[in-house]
């Protein structure tokens, strides 16, 4: 039961130990305003003072000035801050979740020993050493490399560098994003895709377990209703995510005059492709619930046409005592708990969350998107069509 308590997607691995040794962490994640502090300070401050220093930093000295850079600001000041919160957010809220199938029996004895290797695997993962410094290597080789050229491409003189033929010639500030800026948080965002990697992969094998679900359990979900809260935890990483596009968006609006509806392709991507990430591992659990269901019907059906078959021998083919009244009797008010409880199995779900809960992990996505709607309408426009949507 220990090991089920203490399971945490965060708490391990290389940068976790790193920041607990220098103070910027405790062992339950404390300090959080140390180390979005010093992200941000490693990331952002020394391209402004290096921008400053080459004269880059305001209009007039190139195309692309560093402070015009909408996307770089939105990447460094909101989505890095963001993924640092998600960390806290997403350990103290599933950190008691998989503790849940103990508490309510969902794991038999038989299957005990399986679940606790599962538990093993998947905290041996999260604290490989190996993949952080593979996820180091790709961000590197190819993150850092296919960013550089999509940016050349854009044939810019820019605060990061100056078109030279095909190439583009780094300023000091270009060799400090791609050096340390960008790194950074393209490493920090790719060691959360990990997490959702081997937090799905922890729910398939879970699922792979003979559950013991209750079909008539007021969840709907056999007991597994539970589940249904650890996407919200994952609010913070969406709208991290969702502020980069807005970002890469907004950066194409104002440099190259393009608009909000030419990007529906992308905004629709985004938003489909998060919610596969953290809905889909729910996903797994779809066969078990659908058998639970099944034999729901069948058990509680056979009870149910059990007791109505009593039930009407009783009450309307003269069964019951002639001194017995039928009002106040408990027959009638046992066959409406039944149908009830009959009616709580019909209802079972095959996925332990419902389309609320797609529709508000989209929206969260898509805020950050939100203050994009002013490039084509006035503040006051935008108000009075929410007002409409509204009341």
């Amino acid at each position: 039961m220990k090991q089920a308590e203490d399971f945490s997607l965060i708490l391990g691995g290389p940068l976790y130990q790193l920041w607990r040794r220098t103070s910027l962490a405790g062992d339950a994640l404390q300090l959080l305003h140390r180390r979005i502090l010093w992200m941000v300070l490693l990331s952002w401050p020394p391209l402004l003072l290096l921008s400053v220093v080459e004269g880059r930093a305001w209009t007039g000295s190139v195309q692309l000035p560093f402070l015009h850079d909408v996307e770089l600001h939105v990447r460094m000041l909101v989505a890095l801050p963001l993924l640092i919160v998600a960390e806290l957010v997403v350990h103290a809220r599933m950190r008691l979740m998989v503790g849940q199938f103990l508490e309510r029996g969902l794991i038999p004895d038989a299957a005990r020993a399986r679940f606790d290797e599962i538990i093993a695997a998947a905290m041996r993962l999260r604290n490989s050493v190996m993949a952080e410094v593979l996820m180091i290597a790709f961000v590197y080789i190819v993150g850092v490399a296919l960013t550089w050229r999509a940016l050349a491409g854009l044939g810019l003189t820019s605060w990061y560098g100056v078109p030279d033929g095909v190439m583009t010639r780094p300023s000091l500030a270009g060799w400090w994003m791609l050096c340390v800026s960008l790194p950074l948080f393209q490493f920090l965002l790719l060691r959360w895709f990990f997490r959702l990697f081997f937090w799905a992969r922890f729910l398939w094998q879970v699922s792979r377990l003979e559950l013991s679900l209750m079909p008539m359990h007021p969840d709907r979900c056999g007991g597994l209703g539970f589940l249904a809260q650890i996407p919200y935890a994952f609010v913070p990483l969406l709208v991290a995510l969702g502020a980069v596009v807005a970002g890469w968006i907004a950066s194409r609006i104002f440099s190259a005059g393009a608009s909000l509806p030419d990007f529906k392709l992308e905004l629709a991507g985004i938003v489909v492709l998060m919610l596969v990430g953290v809905l889909a591992p729910l996903l797994v659990f779809a066969p078990n619930l659908a058998a639970a269901k099944r034999a729901g019907l069948r058990e509680y059906g056979t009870l149910a046409q059990r007791y109505a078959r009593e039930f009407d021998r009783k009450w309307l083919r003269a069964g019951a005592p002639a001194d017995e009244p039928l009002i106040g009797s408990a027959d009638i008010q046992s066959l409406a708990d039944l149908g009830n409880s009959f009616e709580v199995v019909k209802g079972m779900r095959l996925v332990p969350f419902n389309l609320q809960t797609v529709l508000q992990l989209a929206v969260a996505t898509m805020l950050p998107v939100a203050p994009l709607l002013l490039t084509m309408f006035s503040l006051e426009e935008v108000l009075v069509r929410l007002a409409q949507i509204v009341f």
